[in-house]
């Protein structure tokens, strides 16, 4: 949560938040919203068009797989019947967040022994383990923009203690009560349904689709492309992983991939360290993916469509619409390299076992509402003023902004300014606006003065910041409370203040869903990687 510095004439009947981390007992998300209508087109378009589906393939290894049964959906319809399905709503029994409308894939690297291809991997795990020893060590939360010119790929630490939701056993169907466990648990007893709903809780975000690719289906990705180059610091002589290899750059196989991607035993241990060597594998697989001859040759294509689907489990929702997979393939072909970012969830040592992690707060919950928010497709910018071209540009530094709390929650305006602030506009004031009835106000409302030449391109810039987007309308109100606030953050400058700059009046109403997070922590920033980085040694 948000870090107050005072509770003064603005909301003094709550205590505050202290800032720390994602509590262990998070309250379930909102229930589902309905779904909106689904567009169709028709999946015409020239063979190039459809071939750059494989843009997919810009998220990296596991969505590579993804990429192919897409790709095999639009060009070999034929060649995917064997990508094995399981259903994912009717299995989740906690309330859904609401479908916003963007593309949230959940990407699970499942370690299952079960199966030829598999079974040599964890003997040991396999004689002893529940669904033949059906683990997972890769966990990616994939977020297309509406675009679909920017994906973020956020990775979740396996050793990850959070609150687990009750959940149906994937085996017994019985179900299980919430517990505070690691976050690879849910996927260990629940299967992809509780690690789903579990995400969901944690995170607020609707998840629409998952996708699980086995120990076969990622050699198989790896050799279809030839091999993957990496460069070691250090040599890796390890047993456990069954990989040798010598410092410097080594061409991997997809036996050598897989082992390099599951090691342990290499730098500090970590897991947090395993998953940056993922991070930097799946950019290299990028770079080659997008560069490959395998989007031009349709025959490598179809063959590496019928290796990969035997490995690939999505839910029917995904793998049936081919509708809906024809309108992504048409709208990948945006996608580059450098629109692709995998991102490590703010963390930091769990107090109560160094050997696990706590996601860091309020970080992790702000790159959570920058996805929530990442919801409608990007247009040019436009004034408040309907029909008219703003008169200035405008950026947030230099909007000022009173915000009162027109709920019955208290602390809101607080709240509410500190996001503001975080994003870079200037608060002066928070305060109160209580209607006669003392009720929450039902809407939110921005207002600016009415002699005010440019309130309304003032007004229009904070309106295209918060959710769901007020409409501004001239004329303020006389708030009941007010006092000066104090920013928790620096704030940039935003040069000399115009003469008559107004201050635009934001009034929280119940409907009140967050500002949209354009400006990350660094925590999160600095465990960013794009995935066109190159010549990076690990």
């Amino acid at each position: 949560m948000n870090d107050y510095r005072s509770v003064s004439v603005e909301d003094r009947r709550v205590a505050p938040k202290e800032p720390g981390y994602r509590s262990a007992r998070r309250a379930a998300s909102t229930p589902p919203g309905d779904l909106p209508p689904r567009s169709h087109r028709s999946g015409g378009g020239d063979g190039n068009g459809k071939m750059r589906i494989l843009a997919w393939v810009s998220i990296g290894a596991t969505t590579l797989m993804v990429a192919g049964s897409l790709t095999g959906y639009t060009l070999y319809r034929d060649a995917v019947g064997e990508i094995n399905k399981k259903p994912l709503t009717t299995e989740i029994i906690n309330p859904r967040p609401p479908d916003t409308g963007a593309l949230n894939v959940l990407l699970v690297g499942s370690d299952t022994r079960a199966g030829d291809g598999n079974a040599k991997y964890g003997q040991q795990l396999a004689r002893t383990a529940d669904a033949g020893g059906k683990r997972t060590d890769t966990m990616i939360l994939m977020h297309i923009s509406p675009n679909r010119d920017e994906a973020k790929l956020v990775s979740f630490p396996r050793d990850s203690m959070v609150e687990i939701p009750r959940c149906k056993n994937e085996s017994t169907k019985q179900e299980m009560p919430p517990r505070r466990d690691m976050i690879n648990a849910a996927y260990n007893s629940g299967g992809i349904a509780c690690t789903v709903s579990t995400l969901e809780t944690l995170t607020g975000i609707r998840i629409n689709h998952f996708v699980e690719v086995d120990f076969s289906g990622f050699k198989n990705i790896v050799d279809s492309l030839g091999g993957i180059e990496i460069c070691l610091k250090s040599g890796v002589n390890d047993k456990a992983s069954k990989l040798t290899l010598p410092p410097g750059k080594s061409l991997l196989d997809g036996e050598q991939a897989l082992g390099f991607v599951r090691l342990r035993k290499y730098g500090d241990g970590s897991d947090i360290q395993r998953i940056r060597r993922q991070q930097l594998f799946l950019t290299k697989v990028v770079q080659k993916a997008t560069s490959s001859d395998l989007l031009t040759d349709p025959l490598k294509l179809t063959g590496f469509i019928k290796a990969a689907a035997k490995s690939v489990t999505m839910d029917p929702d995904l793998a049936d619409d081919t509708e809906q997979l024809i309108q992504i393939a048409q709208s990948a072909q945006k996608m580059t390299a450098g629109g692709v970012k995998f991102i490590t969830i703010p963390w930091a040592p769990d107090p109560e076992d160094a050997n696990r992690v706590v996601w860091k707060e309020p970080d992790a919950s702000e790159l959570f509402n920058a996805i929530k928010s990442d919801t409608e497709v990007a247009a040019p910018e436009a004034s408040a003023s309907a029909g008219t071209k703003p008169k200035v540009t405008i950026k947030p530094e230099q909007v000022q902004v009173q915000v009162l709390n027109g709920t019955t929650t208290f602390g809101k305006a607080r709240e509410v300014a500190d996001m503001l602030s975080k994003q870079g506009f200037k608060v002066t004031q928070v305060g109160n606006y209580q209607a006669a009835d003392g009720k929450s106000q039902p809407t939110t409302q921005i207002r600016y003065a009415k002699r005010t030449p440019t309130g309304a391109d003032y007004a229009g810039v904070l309106a295209g910041m918060v959710t769901p987007k007020p409409a501004p309308a001239a004329g303020k109100i006389t708030p009941t409370s007010a006092e000066a606030y104090t920013s928790p953050v620096p704030l940039p400058s935003a040069g000399a203040k115009a003469k008559g700059t107004p201050v635009i009046q934001l009034i929280v109403g119940a409907d009140f869903e967050a500002v949209k997070v354009t400006k990350l922590p660094d925590s999160v920033n600095n465990s960013t990687i794009s995935a066109d980085q190159k010549n990076v040694c690990t």
